[in-house]
């Protein structure tokens, strides 16, 4: 088919659909995507078409006659009967407007048809009254010319004939049927799409609440071993200070404290246990839970380094106090040196006057 005989007018792209032939109730997608689906006009026949092409095969082919009807049944979903191919054809666009466009250029196209059949009967110019085109000037289409001379077949024009009472009745009832099916289908797609969009909205936002407790139990086991470490620092040094009644309440304290660390230290391998388990999106109840163990983890830490902060204010009075009696027994024995010292030089002046007496 050459581009001069048969060339589009209008392009769109929608999802394509077709009643099920054997329920006439549900729709059959043509594809996964969305397919271009044109208008075209045969300048030589003076006929115009529906056609959309998938893959190496015409999906849509049809002929649009005066008779037909392009029904709106949703925002983005219309449809039409086609008595000759004997099936009703669906399209899915994207937004409501390519929906209006479609369906504005199809009662442009019917008029056009009417008027293009009426001129024929007439013997007048071949031309497109309605869309005010003639065949030299409609645009090249890039479909026509992919498809090459071998689907000449596929774009061939049929004849226009008009369908009785029975055929019309036969088609408002599938349109009515696949209006219904067609809104069941919508309603069902729009709700797993929004279940969709909210479960992986829920997935991103527990593993991201996975990994921020991953790092906040990182932390706090790093602050747990530095505290225990500080503790066995704290004991080694009492360990090796002479044993006083000063120092009994500092080491009850760090004997208390070394029990709160270990406690904590296990709740922390707990808490990380579970977290390290499948990662599947936990619930409300979970992460309720989890976020009150760790609030509490830091609290039990600040408590426990101001048990660290008191004990070693207390540890450093406790030396202070140790070295003040150690400079005042110091200073006694100097000054008991002097003494013993003054009293041996009396004893020997007392000898002395003695021996002179005598």
């Amino acid at each position: 088919m050459s581009t001069a005989r048969e060339q589009p007018i209008f392009s769109t792209r929608a999802h394509v659909f077709q009643i099920d032939p054997a329920t006439k109730r549900n729709w059959i997608p043509a594809g996964k995507h969305a397919l271009t689906v044109s208008y075209f006009y045969d300048a030589t026949r003076n006929v115009y078409r529906i056609i959309s092409i998938g893959g190496a095969k015409a999906i849509i082919n049809s002929t649009v006659t005066p008779n037909m009807t392009f029904t709106k049944t949703s925002q983005k979903f219309g449809q039409w009967a086609d008595s000759r191919a004997n099936t009703v054809y669906g399209l899915g666009f994207a937004s409501e407007q390519h929906l209006t466009q479609f369906a504005e250029k199809f009662q442009e196209v019917k008029e056009a048809a009417r008027l293009a059949r009426e001129k024929s009967q007439d013997g007048g110019e071949l031309t497109s009254p309605a869309l005010g085109l003639t065949a030299h000037q409609v645009p090249p289409s890039p479909l026509v010319s992919a498809n090459g001379p071998g689907d000449e077949k596929l774009f061939r024009s049929q004849s226009a004939d008009v369908p009785g009472p029975a055929e019309r009745e036969r088609l408002k009832k599938m349109l009515s049927e696949g209006s219904v099916g067609e809104v069941q289908w919508e309603a069902e797609f729009f709700a797993l799409q929004d279940s969709n969009n909210k479960l992986a909205g829920a997935l991103r936002e527990a593993n991201a609440a996975a990994a921020q407790w991953r790092q906040q139990l990182e932390a706090q086991r790093t602050e747990a071993e530095r505290l225990r470490q500080r503790v066995a620092e704290l004991e080694a040094q009492a360990a090796a200070e002479p044993p006083s009644g000063s120092e009994e309440g500092p080491g009850q304290s760090l004997e208390q404290l070394e029990v709160l660390v270990q406690t904590r230290d296990q709740e922390i391998q707990t808490l990380k246990s579970q977290i390290g388990g499948p990662r599947e999106a936990p619930d409300a109840a979970e992460r309720e839970e989890t976020q009150q163990k760790v609030q509490d983890l830091e609290t039990r830490n600040a408590e426990l380094e101001h048990q660290l902060r008191a004990m070693e204010r207390s540890l450093e009075e406790a030396r202070a106090e140790r070295e003040r009696a150690r400079a005042e027994v110091g200073r006694a024995a100097q000054l008991l040196d002097v003494r013993l010292f003054e009293l041996s030089e009396l004893r020997e002046g007392l000898a002395r006057l003695a021996e002179g007496a005598h």
